[in-house]
């Protein structure tokens, strides 16, 4: 497997635990937000931070996805 790959597996399992959500969780939401291109695409720049770092800007790449009002509701 690739760097990316590999980098892209220990993103997931990061942001899981972090969240305490399931495998089938994860697949849906980084489905619905495109954060699986997200991660990969910023490969170079993430692989060189920590895990909260990592956890913290896939959070605020999913926000900004979200629709306005969602984000006001919360």
């Amino acid at each position: 497997m690739s760097r990316q790959g590999d980098f892209l597996i220990y993103c997931v399992e990061t942001y899981k635990n972090a969240k305490h959500l399931t495998g089938k969780q994860i697949a849906e939401l980084f489905t619905s937000y495109d954060v699986w291109e997200y991660v990969y695409s910023c490969f170079e720049a993430l692989h060189t931070t920590g895990a909260n770092y990592i956890v913290e800007d896939i959070d605020f790449y999913i926000e900004a996805r979200q629709p306005a009002i969602a984000r006001h509701d919360s």
